[in-house]
């Protein structure tokens, strides 16, 4: 939730830069609530699975979905919502698929009141109706993860944090090549109509991970750790999260309760 942000509550949303990360993290510590980055075995055992097969033909990022690879790949199942407080639950169908160049990711997002003003890359699209991928690509190294943080108008932000919560990379991090594509089945910014839901397709280039992933492209039977987030926008502001967080106020940089995922030789089918 923002790069070089931390969230902190669940119907407003202040964020604090990373550059003050230490002080916060002290103050967690003192409140009794840390982030958690455990990888105890009871905790590693009940993290969601994720089996990612290959293309059998090239993906068109183009918000449709409308591939016979994106029909026959499988969901990841529902997204929890760890924070919940009031409001519809509204769910979000993700499902990923991979190729020697890029990670394809999907969401099918439930939404009665789609909203997003930002446009441009790097600004704050975490206020706007938002979908993010994090993922730890070295598994070896479960804390060093990337953030990828895309809203309804395609603009995004970035960022690497090879020492987990609070950390940043020395140079900026850039996924240079990322390509994104959006479809609203609704109207944007509007709440006086019920809207139905809106798509984000992204293709994200393995290349941009060369410098930490143990493979790249990966290698099948890799694994990485990785979390799918969803941001709800300025009306029925809500959570949720393929793997849940068990951080006690809400936080999606916590890479110990990121899922995995394993990169599969099979063709999807």
């Amino acid at each position: 939730m923002g790069d070089n942000m931390i969230h902190s509550t669940a119907n407003f949303r202040p964020h604090f830069v990373m550059s003050f990360g230490a002080v916060f993290s002290l103050f967690l510590l003192q409140a009794g609530t840390p982030p958690v980055y455990g990888d105890d075995k009871a905790k590693t055992d009940s993290l969601p699975e994720y089996t990612i097969k290959r293309t059998t033909a090239p993906i068109k990022i183009d918000g449709k979905l409308d591939e016979s690879d994106w029909s026959a790949a499988e969901s990841v199942g529902d997204f929890e919502f760890a924070w919940y407080e009031s409001g519809k639950k509204e769910q979000t169908i993700a499902k990923m698929l991979w190729d020697d160049q890029y990670l394809y990711v999907a969401y099918r997002c439930e939404d009665a009141h789609i909203s997003a003003t930002r446009t441009e890359r790097g600004s704050s699209v975490w206020f706007d109706d938002c979908v993010e991928v994090f993922t730890a690509p070295n598994v070896d190294d479960g804390e060093n993860y990337f953030n990828i943080e895309m809203n309804v108008n395609t603009a995004f932000l970035e960022g690497h944090h090879p020492e987990g919560l609070g950390s940043k990379s020395k140079e900026r991090w850039r996924c240079e090549g990322i390509q994104i594509q959006t479809t609203v089945d609704g109207t944007l910014n509007d709440d006086t109509d019920t809207d139905s839901h809106w798509i984000l397709e992204a293709a994200i280039p393995f290349a941009a991970f060369a410098h930490v992933a143990k493979h790249t492209p990966p290698e099948p039977g890799d694994i990485w750790r990785l979390n799918l987030n969803r941001l709800g926008g300025e009306t029925n502001q809500q959570y949720s999260q393929w793997s849940p967080s068990t951080t006690k106020e809400p936080q999606f940089h916590s890479p110990g309760d990121f899922g995995r995922v394993h990169y599969s030789a099979d063709e999807v089918r």
